[in-house]
């Protein structure tokens, strides 16, 4: 992923040099507006990942509760990548509170890991890719159904999976330790690129594929899967009548794939309005030498990019139905049959 910090370095936040400069009253005035700034969109973002792990944390449990775990393994698996990236958005963002000045390997490696974002954005980048990989999951379960049971089927979901942490890992690491350098121990992510040809050329694929790919090809795969639903539902009407049973069945297991998919919609529509801001304000800051990126806008920008994180648990809770009945037992304090057998075997052992 793009951090848009390429184009608003990171200064240290001791000024004084060895070159004594004077420093005007409206320059402190704005060297403080821009701290109070920082420091406050810090705290809001460690609100923010407080949030998202608690949530994500709930999901997760509602998923393994509901025995849904292994059924929806790529959904349990986008849980996992919004937990770890909640988490470490609240371990970042204090970190950076603190202001700690940099040296040696220790520091470049707080610089390169912590300050960057660099952890935050290996949940995210996952996030992003294990999309992709449910949305092709819904499609190839719903339009080719005979293919998604063979046992090479289950064993792609579970390379899907595996691929999205390793990817993310990959390709963001490999990004920062190359771009990334501590100054005056301060860290400046995202500044060291050869040319700034090259600064575009990574901005362009990072848009293109983590952006508009993605939205195409989730885009493709819900429309043609509702378009297969449909024709599934016109047929099932038509031949209702003379099987009963069976059309119950089938309008059952109708039902359930029409739910997933529903949260999928909503998970990378929310996804696609969540990173609007963020690719715009970098697309702007990356191809417009004119371009002079605000405080404002940035803050903005990346405040809606962790509030994805931060929202999915709720789009799960409202949309799945085994976990929101979890989620719902437990609110109400209601015990579930295999709950309650298995506390009344503790009882008596």
């Amino acid at each position: 992923m793009t951090d848009e910090r390429s184009t608003i370095s990171q200064e240290p936040d001791d000024t004084t040099t060895t070159d004594v400069t004077p420093i005007s009253g409206a320059d402190m005035n704005s060297l403080s507006s821009r701290d109070d700034a920082n420091f406050y969109f810090g705290c809001a973002v460690v609100a923010i990942g407080v949030i998202g792990t608690a949530a994500n944390a709930l999901i997760l449990y509602a998923m393994v509760a509901s025995k849904q775990h292994k059924k929806q393994l790529l959904i349990f698996n986008q849980n996992a990548l919004d937990l770890f990236s909640s988490v470490f958005t609240i371990i970042t963002y204090s970190i950076q509170l603190s202001n700690i000045y940099l040296t040696g390997v220790f520091g470049y490696f707080l610089c390169a890991l912590i300050l960057t974002d660099n952890l935050i954005w290996w949940g995210i980048g996952g996030s992003v890719i294990n999309l992709a990989a449910i949305s092709v999951e819904r499609y190839v379960k719903v339009t080719h159904p005979l293919c998604s049971k063979k046992k090479l089927f289950k064993r792609l979901k579970y390379s899907a999976a595996a691929f999205s942490w390793i990817a993310s890992i990959t390709y963001m690491t490999a990004l920062v330790l190359s771009t990334s350098a501590v100054i005056d121990g301060a860290c400046y992510p995202y500044e060291l690129f050869a040319t700034d040809m090259a600064r575009v050329i990574h901005f362009l694929f990072d848009f293109s594929f983590f952006y508009v790919f993605i939205i195409l090809l989730c885009t493709f795969c819900y429309w043609r899967i509702l378009i297969v639903i449909r024709r599934q539902t016109r047929v099932m009407a038509a031949h209702g009548a003379g099987a009963p049973g069976s059309s119950t069945g089938q309008a059952q297991s109708n039902q359930i794939q029409t739910n997933v998919i529903k949260t999928m919609i909503l998970v990378n529509a929310f996804y696609a309005v969540s990173f609007l801001p963020f690719y715009t304000h970098a697309l702007l800051a990356n191809l417009n030498p004119n371009f002079i990126p605000t405080g404002g806008g940035h803050y903005l920008t990346m405040f809606a990019t962790f509030l994805y994180t931060c929202t999915n648990p709720f789009i799960y809770a409202t949309a799945f139905n085994p976990v929101k009945k979890v989620l719902l037992d437990k609110l109400s304090c209601k015990i579930s049959p295999e709950q309650a057998t298995e506390n009344v075997a503790n009882r008596q052992t």
